[in-house]
Formats: C-alpha cells, structure tokens, sequence
C-alpha cells in the first residue's frame, strides 16, 4: 500500500486479445472508519462508514455538521484516531475520536444509533427524511456564476484527481470560488464521504456557510449530498451525472442551484437557475 493509504497495489492477470499476461493494478482503498463520539464523561460509538483514508477528521465533522450536532469550530475539543494501546494499531487507524464541547447534542440513540452504513451511505442516520430539513431556512441569495466558469469545473477537478489517474475506481467533491478558483478537493471511495470531508474542512477553516462557493461532484447527486450542502449553505450544487428526482425536490424547497450534466460544454440547470448568467 502507498504511503497515504488511499490505493494499493495488487497482482492480476489480463487479458487481451483472447491471451493473458501477469501485471499489477492499483486499487482505491476501502476500509472501515469507526466514528466513536464524546462529551464530558459520556461515549458513544455513532457509526461505522466505509471510506478510503486520508481525511478521517474531515470526514467526520462533515458529517456530524450535517447531522447538525456540530455547527462551529468551538463545538470541537479535539478530533484524533484513537491511541488505546489495547487496540491494534491498524484497528487504531480506523476509530476516530470527536471529543466535544459540553453545550454540545448527542444524538438520541431511539433513533436507530449505533448503526452501519457504506461507503454509499445515504441518509446516514436520519431514518425520516422530512428530519433532514427541519428547521433548515431556504437559502439567501448569492452572488452568481457565469455559464463558462460552470463548464470549466469538470476539467479543474479532473487535473487534481490524483488517486482517480491511479486507480480508475474513486469519487471527488471539489470546492470552488465563483470564479473559478479550486479551493479544494477530496477523493474518497464514496460519494458522500468526499463530500462530507469538503464541508468538514471548510468548517475547520472557519468558512461555513459556503454562500459564496460552488461545489462539483463526480457521478450522480442524490437528496443526501444536497442536504448536506443546504447545512453548509451551499448555493450552487453541481454533478458530472445526473440528479435524483429527490434531490431535485429538495433544492427547490432550499432555493439550491442544481445543475446536472455538467460535462462537454453543456449542462442542465435543475432549480434556482437565476444565479447562472450567460
């Protein structure tokens, strides 16, 4: 395995032209991230999500931001694997303590808490999805982009996708500035974790809410990535792929410019298509 951990070298066989020869590929690396919550004296394992190493810290205040337990810097007291020597080291890698800060909620744990969930993962501990938006204001307007800076997205983010030129086999989120600046990006085996590691390191940085920034995502957009970009604020969600019909439904009720398609100079604009200017 390389020295990030994101891809590892494996030996094959390929065929071509109906004859086979021994060769080595490299893979995107998948592995479990267990997330383990705490606050003053109380421990609660949150959840297990399959990702590909690299950003687990990021990861997981993304997603504790979209499960609104976190909404600031100060919410956090500290974030590191963990360094129980009674765990291996590899198993030590893959458990990530969030200590935060007493004002702090812990989720309820009736609501289904500890669970499972992919490297896929959907709603990611929200089982009613009318809960994934409650108390979430429509979004303010924002500064606009043009059509060209939309188009020119793709390519930005395909020049930094570095572990995608190796391995074929991994998703990117990609921040950017309204001009057309990448901020940042991250790779993950899934979808939503890149995203999540997006907004997480953007919150670290203290530069949530995202009202001013575009974010591109390879593959297809489904409601949870768009309801994690409504936390973060996000006003302009862009796809390589296609939307959902629900996540349609939800940038509608945000007030979310959803494009989809963005690929060979051309792209569909889904909601909110105002803040898109020729």
């Amino acid at each position: 395995m390389d020295s990030d951990r994101r891809s590892e070298r494996v030996d094959m066989r390929r065929w071509e032209n109906g004859a086979p020869s021994r060769t080595e590929d490299w893979l995107a690396v998948e592995e479990p991230l267990e997330i383990v919550v705490e606050r003053g004296d109380d421990s609660l394992p949150l959840l297990t999500t399959m990702r590909t190493p690299g950003n687990d810290a990021e990861l997981a205040v993304g997603l504790l931001h979209a499960e609104r337990m976190v909404r600031t810097p100060d919410d956090l007291l500290s974030v590191a694997h963990s360094v129980d020597p009674r765990i291996p080291r590899d198993s030590r890698e893959n458990r990530l303590i969030v200590r935060l800060h007493p004002d702090c909620p812990l989720p309820d744990t009736r609501q289904g808490r500890p669970f499972l969930t992919s490297s896929a993962c959907g709603v990611c501990g929200r089982t009613v999805i009318s809960d994934l938006t409650a108390e979430l204001p429509r979004l303010a307007n924002s500064p606009k982009v043009t059509a060209e800076v939309l188009n020119s997205l793709g390519s930005r983010l395909r020049e930094e996708q570095s572990t995608f030129d190796r391995t074929g086999g991994i998703h990117a989120t990609g921040l950017f500035a309204l001009s057309g600046e990448l901020i940042l990006r991250r790779e993950d085996i899934g979808r939503h974790n890149a995203t999540d590691a997006v907004i997480g390191a953007s919150l670290l940085a203290g530069d949530v809410p995202l009202d001013h920034h575009a974010v591109l995502v390879t593959g297809r957009v489904g409601f949870e990535i768009v309801q994690k970009c409504w936390v973060a604020g996000v006003t302009i969600l862009a796809a390589i792929g296609a939307p959902s019909s629900l996540a349609v439904d939800m940038a509608l009720e945000a007030d979310m410019t959803l494009v989809g398609f963005l690929r060979d100079g051309r792209f569909n604009v889904y909601s909110a298509p105002e803040r898109i200017v020729g």
